[in-house]
């Protein structure tokens, strides 16, 4: 009985993080792969938010040049820090 608790609360620990990620894909139009292990979020305003290769918020400057995994380019719009680490803290917070 303990034992079958325990792996429940486990599993329920490690969902966590991927309803969070959820939530920041979610509210995204559009998610690129960048070449570095970044990942790039446009949002539906346009404006644009980076995530590290590690999972936390990249600051990013107004008309950055950045390279997509498949070598394409793309001009950044905005630096939505906020909203990516709102979404990416989202179901971590108490």
């Amino acid at each position: 009985m303990i034992r079958t608790l325990n792996i429940l609360v486990l599993s329920t620990v490690a969902m966590v993080p991927a309803f969070a990620m959820d939530a920041a894909r979610s509210e995204a139009k559009q998610i690129i792969e960048l070449q570095n292990g970044e990942t790039l979020y446009v949002f539906k305003n346009g404006l644009m938010a980076k995530e590290s290769r590690y999972g936390s918020v990249a600051h990013l400057r107004e008309g950055e040049v950045v390279q997509t995994a498949d070598g394409k380019s793309i001009a950044t719009k905005g630096n939505e820090v906020a909203l990516l680490a709102s979404l990416l803290n989202k179901g971590h917070g108490r």
